[in-house]
């Protein structure tokens, strides 16, 4: 049918663009492995020598009837004494990809679809790479493509934005842990990452960890987060409006 040709039609032109970038533009990965443990419904990282301590502070579900998980529950408490680990990453791609076809509406379109497809895509070979050789948790893993796409690999990779971590201003967490300059990326005040084509977020190897949605909080768990983001609460209102 008509759908159907068009589908492929567009698969093709997207196809077309895709080898004309060869080359031309590049994606961008950037990730490192920190010494872990969870304190409450915080990730307390260790920077290495001298760096001492950053905290990733995160929410917990709170509605009735939910997990009540939180991302922290995936990472060894520090009252275990035994220290776990966890991957901070980015992606991105050439800034060039979004603003070198400000001429043609169409290919403008086109051109920013692949640019959202090639940090995803980038995002999936790291982790990969994460698994299998960096962190080797999972050394001898051997998935297909599609394998891939239904996550049957051990671990998760929640990104910023995502139902489990809704709050865009922890980019500037994941900033100060990475540099996100140094694949080309700069926040903006709110915290939203240029170029727009950019992931980021948190890597877990834990086998039970999952994906989860946060939903709706409450003022008690907005000011405990404030508290431990040594933020204001307005200033954090801002960025969960849609889990309050």
């Amino acid at each position: 049918g008509k759908p159907e040709a068009d589908k492929r039609e567009l698969r093709h032109e997207a196809e077309d663009a895709l080898s004309d970038c060869q080359g031309r533009y590049q994606a961008y990965a950037l990730f490192q492995l920190f010494d872990a443990n969870s304190g409450g419904d915080d990730i307390v990282v260790s920077r290495g020598d001298r760096r001492g301590v950053s905290h990733i502070p995160l929410l917990r579900q709170q509605q009735s009837g939910s997990s009540c998980l939180c991302l922290s529950d995936f990472i060894r408490p520090l009252s275990t004494g035994i220290r776990d680990r966890i991957g901070v990453f980015a992606t991105s791609v050439s800034h060039g990809l979004e603003t070198d076809f400000d001429g043609d509406t169409y290919q403008k379109m086109m051109m920013q679809l692949l640019a959202d497809r090639l940090a995803e895509a980038a995002a999936e070979r790291m982790h990969e790479e994460v698994r299998k050789c960096y962190w080797g948790y999972a050394p001898d893993e051997d998935l297909s493509i599609a394998d891939m796409q239904i996550e049957k690999f051990q671990g998760i990779r929640p990104a910023v934005g995502y139902p489990s971590l809704p709050d865009t201003s922890l980019n500037f967490v994941i900033d100060d842990l990475l540099d996100l300059s140094q694949i080309g990326i700069r926040l903006t005040e709110s915290g939203a990452m240029k170029p727009h084509a950019s992931v980021s977020g948190l890597m877990l190897s834990h086998p039970k960890s999952r994906y989860f949605s946060i939903g709706k909080i409450g003022e008690d768990q907005l000011r405990d987060y404030a508290l431990r983001r040594g933020l204001p609460v307005e200033y954090l209102r801002k960025f969960l409006s849609a889990n309050l």
